[in-house]
């Protein structure tokens, strides 16, 4: 007789496992000054622990659909988690960088191959009809863990000093290992498809050289005119499109780009890609300018940002439970509009701005986020057959960090030279009062092309539909 699926304890289980694994993508950044003084290290290697973070995430994405078609729930969960423990307890006991960023490393193993086994197995126990509320309660988890990580990260470093950062996450991921070995359940079948190895060669070089390509242009000292930038992004596109044409030639591929003849699915996930490139930059070049022409401390920047970024979160099950209601549509058309309205805004913002009208419009522009990209992310997995779901989730998370890194390196670098633009022009002196200047020059342009992403989000939204899951099956 099948063993009827407790979805309450397996969903709890999801949420704190995901929790403090998620948390680390942020927990880390205002402690790297820090740890530059305690290693005796500079900007450009201290970087490696947020950028080797994101970059091993993304190599590991693709991978994943092959893994959840090979191992249980179960034995990924449990798996996953404990590779994420053993990466914290090196980093809480590092005598040196190498030791620090080798425990990184390792803990974005288990949190890059957490997120696709949560959404895959959440798509196999929850009816469509219910999902959005579901994806929501997780996104909850998703978007809450790394707003709260700087402010978290700020006080625990003050306090107590960087190994904190670690140390206090240990006894919580003990928990959620031994949570699950009591409460977690296998979710579908284990089908173990054939492994091609070139098809993981292929990718890993392609995701991997463009997330490190896209965040080494991010730096402003030589962005996208670096040589090494440039060979390093090519060699990644060409290898992605050769893993592309290899996928459509073998009958069991590591990613079945077929999900992309669903036109949902295709559309949904332009408009993820957009919001994350949207919500990444804003989070960089907002607190830049912040920092720069308003004359904000770093902590009082991150302390603007913070009620947004809680708040995104905060709405995600609420937008959940309308996207269930109302359908797709009624959410995403209003939440462009709101964002091309808000990219108007950024880009006419300048050093006389009052705080509270930049406060209110950035809680405006998460609100828009938190109404676009979970119903678009849910409504293009419903679309898909049953069969398809570990691909669809490995595709829509593998873009994440590569639409993230990209957001940030095209954000950054048009606004560097948005700014170099404006000085070359000056005849003055390099004053306060012009360095300011050019600095609201260059987030004008900045934010004009995330307003002509805008503008595509709204088009592309007009042509969404509700999806119909094809196959689903009660557990």
């Amino acid at each position: 007789m099948e063993q009827k699926l407790n979805s309450k304890a397996i969903l709890i289980t999801f949420m704190i496992g995901a929790f403090f694994a998620i948390l680390n993508e942020t927990l880390l950044n205002i402690a790297l000054t820090e740890l530059m003084d305690a290693f005796s290290i500079n900007a450009a290697t201290v970087q490696w622990l947020a950028t080797g973070f994101m970059l091993v995430m993304g190599v590991l994405m693709p991978v994943s659909a092959l893994l959840i078609q090979w191992f249980t729930t179960r034995q990924m969960f449990i798996g996953v988690m404990t590779v994420f423990l053993v990466g914290t307890v090196i980093a809480a006991c590092s005598v040196n960088f190498p030791m620090l960023l080798a425990g990184r490393m390792i803990q974005a193993v288990g949190t890059g191959l957490l997120i696709p086994i949560i959404m895959n197995a959440l798509l196999l126990m929850y009816r469509p009809e219910v999902r959005g509320k579901i994806m929501g309660t997780f996104g909850l988890v998703i978007m809450f863990a790394p707003a709260i990580g700087p402010t978290l990260s700020g006080v625990i470093v003050d306090l107590l000093g960087w190994r904190w950062l670690f140390i206090i996450v240990i006894p919580f991921a003990v928990f959620s290992i031994l949570f699950a070995v009591k409460y977690l359940q296998n979710v579908g079948e284990v089908t173990r498809p054939r492994a091609d190895v070139l098809s993981i060669i292929l990718s890993t070089i392609g995701i991997g050289g463009m997330v490190y390509g896209f965040s080494s242009a991010g730096e402003a000292s030589h962005g996208f005119a670096s040589a090494t930038v440039i060979t390093v992004i090519a060699v990644g596109l060409i290898s992605l499109v050769l893993f592309v044409l290899r996928q459509l030639k073998l009958e069991e591929p590591l990613l079945d780009m077929r999900v992309f003849a669903y036109q949902n699915y295709s559309r949904g996930l332009i408009l993820f890609v957009i919001v994350i490139m949207a919500m990444f930059a804003s989070e960089i070049v907002m607190p830049m300018y912040l920092q720069g022409p308003l004359g904000l401390s770093a902590k009082t920047a991150g302390l603007l940002l913070l009620p947004g970024a809680l708040l995104n979160g905060l709405m995600s099950p609420a937008m959940g439970g309308l996207f269930d209601k109302l359908g797709p549509r009624k959410l995403i058309i209003p939440g462009t509009v709101v964002l091309v309205g808000v990219m108007v805004f950024f880009s006419n913002i300048g050093p006389s701005i009052p705080i509270w009208s930049f406060i209110l419009v950035y809680i405006v522009l998460m609100l828009s986020i938190s109404a676009i990209m979970m119903p678009a992310q849910t409504n293009a997995l419903n679309e898909l057959p049953k069969k398809l779901y570990p691909h669809g989730t490995a595709i829509s998370n593998t873009l994440q960090p590569v639409a993230g890194a990209l957001g940030v390196s095209v954000f950054v670098s048009i606004m560097s030279q948005g700014r170099q633009s404006f000085l070359e022009k000056q005849q003055a002196p390099a004053s306060e009062q012009i360095m300011n200047q050019a600095m609201t020059h260059g987030v004008h342009h900045a934010y004009w092309f995330a307003l002509a992403l805008a503008c595509i989000a709204f088009l592309i939204s007009l042509f969404i539909k509700k999806a119909v899951a094809p196959d689903f099956d009660e557990n």
